[in-house]
């Protein structure tokens, strides 16, 4: 059952070129386009624990609140398995640290969750070192974020447990009952797999989704000396949530029927058809709540054997 509708901040961030609002505007904008709550970017130029002390959250949070925002998400970004040749900086210990100023964060702005990812393979240590690593750093993190009364959200981006089954196993090795999955389509949709198989598996052990859809444009490389093309990988262009090709209809239907209980974010992490000015992006976000209104009504509505 879906909780809340979100919307993440990134998608006004600026980071690839669009409209940008500051952080306390971007607010303003997801409650007057009518969704249920924010999902932040903790970075800058949003919420960055370097420039957001107690003071400016309690401001935040009060503005949150008057605006009757609530399920607030706090989207982190890490990389555990960063700069493994150099073993003598403690970037696991920095990112622990980071993460749990994350969970500092998302308690005093009223919320519970905090995104985060795995990491990118490297090759300075084997995969199953860097599957320890990562294991390790999650369980850490989520000890941690337990004072606060959060759960980290492991989201399937980064290479290390970007399938479903692998990101399946890692919830359940890190074994942790505030560490769940923040499982997305895009990655089984552009990975060739069953979307309604992976949804079912994963439903149980996910806490949130972030949707966006794309177009796959294909792409060639010409070979004179063979007078033909190469086809490479095709690249992707975020289109509007119900013209890509990932079929969120049979995504959140099949997460729904296995019991799926938790909050759906949109985001344009990408550029855009159309382009970044402020009515596209605002089109967009629109498109995602009509989409997704007919499975928030279907929440809403009073179950009939209550």
């Amino acid at each position: 059952m879906i909780q809340a509708a979100l919307l993440h901040s990134v998608s006004y961030s600026g980071s690839w070129g669009q409209h940008a609002l500051s952080l306390e505007d971007f607010v303003s904008k997801a409650a007057d386009l009518g969704y249920d709550s924010v999902m932040l970017m903790a970075k800058r130029p949003h919420i960055s624990v370097l420039d957001w002390g107690p003071k400016e959250r309690a401001t935040l949070r009060t503005r949150i609140e008057k605006r009757n925002l609530r399920a607030v998400c706090i989207a982190g970004y890490t990389n555990f398995t960063a700069d493994l040749e150099h073993s003598d900086v403690p970037h696991r210990e920095i990112q622990i640290q980071h993460v749990t100023e994350l969970a500092r964060m998302a308690h005093d702005l009223g919320g519970n969750l905090v995104r985060v990812f795995t990491g990118y393979e490297s090759g300075a240590a084997s995969f199953d070192t860097q599957w320890k690593i990562v294991i390790d750093a999650l369980r850490e993190c989520a000890r941690r974020a337990a004072d606060f009364g959060v759960t980290i959200g492991v989201q399937n981006h980064h290479d290390l447990a970007n399938d479903y089954q692998s990101q399946y196993e890692l919830i359940g090795e890190i074994g942790e009952p505030n560490c769940k999955a923040l499982f997305d389509a895009w990655a089984p949709a552009l990975q060739g797999t069953d979307l309604v198989a992976s949804a079912r598996k994963m439903a149980p052990v996910t806490v949130h989704t972030t949707f966006a859809n794309y177009s796959l444009r294909p792409r060639f490389r010409y070979l004179p000396e063979l007078v033909n093309y190469e086809r490479l990988t095709p690249n992707v262009r975020a289109v509007p949530i119900d013209e890509g090709f990932i079929d969120y209809n049979s995504f959140v239907r099949a997460l729904e029927d296995a019991g799926f209980e938790g909050t759906i974010a949109y985001e344009m992490c990408s550029p855009l058809r159309g382009g970044g000015s402020l009515e596209n992006l605002d089109r967009y976000a629109r498109r995602f709540l009509e989409f997704i209104a007919p499975f928030r009504l279907a929440a809403a509505s009073p179950r009939a054997d209550l």
